[in-house]
């Protein structure tokens, strides 16, 4: 398993990848834990705590884009687009762990169009295809 810090910039509370298991040019796999302390839960929704499904889909493209960086170098940030097709089909609640399974569509040095399926156990919990735009980080100031 590979730290996925070293290859997305995102951080807590917005990282949402634990561990990548495998990739490849064909198709990325791996993993997230939803523990229960995640910030939305709070409010999504009191009493009955449910990952919303926008969170599902950054949670794919993010291990999407590890992904890619894994096996293709650091080719920059990864933008989100687009969203399509996206169906939820289980809810994920605290103590869930989700599998992605992501497939590579299309990939350049400027897109990345890329399809994945979310699973609790057996089940599918959501699925997508998605559509990044691929750049660099503009050069800026910390904020005072």
């Amino acid at each position: 398993m590979t730290d996925v810090k070293a290859f997305l910039p995102h951080r807590e509370p917005f990282l949402f990848v634990d561990g990548i298991e495998s990739a490849n040019a064909e198709q990325i796999t791996g993993h997230k834990r939803f523990t229960g302390e995640e910030f939305f839960f709070a409010g999504h929704f009191p009493g009955f705590p449910v990952v919303p499904g926008v969170i599902l889909i950054e949670t794919m493209a993010q291990c999407g884009g590890a992904g890619i960086k894994m096996v293709a170098g650091n080719p920059g940030l990864f933008f989100l687009a687009a969203i399509e097709k996206a169906k939820f089909r289980r809810q994920v609640r605290p103590g869930d762990e989700v599998r992605m399974v992501i497939r590579n569509l299309r990939v350049s040095k400027s897109v990345c169009r890329q399809s994945g399926v979310a699973y609790v156990g057996d089940e599918v919990a959501a699925e997508a295809e998605w559509l990044c735009l691929i750049g660099d980080a503009p050069v800026s100031s910390p904020p005072a």
